[in-house]
């Protein structure tokens, strides 16, 4: 995967770190994103917003997170409850990090919308 995003990077004229492959230890699990890439043999996915905003509450180390997982939030805040939204971000929560994003979706939670 490095020597092909390297080829990428020369083909564009990026720099050769272009690709960040950092959030791989946030990724849990498989969701069923849009398809933004199809060919023979191939499909490429985007996760769902539920499973982006699950890593940034698994991750919450600086504002970046913080105001990812608000602008994620607020993505779907229209599609159901606290509870309910929780129980959607849930399973894509990294090992050992879920009482740390619990916590954080509760702040978020409170901070955006009260205590309701």
């Amino acid at each position: 995967m490095r020597d092909l995003a390297k080829k990428v990077a020369a083909e564009r004229g990026w720099a050769e770190d272009w690709l960040n492959d950092g959030a791989k230890g946030y990724l849990v699990g498989i969701s069923a994103g849009a398809v933004i890439f199809s060919a023979t043999g191939i499909e490429v996915r985007a996760p769902t917003v539920e499973q982006l905003l699950a890593m940034k509450l698994s991750a919450w180390r600086d504002v970046v997170d913080i105001s990812d997982a608000r602008r994620l939030l607020q993505e779907i805040v229209s599609q159901g409850n606290r509870d309910q939204i929780w129980k959607r971000v849930e399973p894509y929560l990294v090992p050992g990090d879920q009482l740390k994003a619990q916590y954080a979706f509760q702040d978020l939670w409170d901070t955006l919308y009260g205590n309701a």
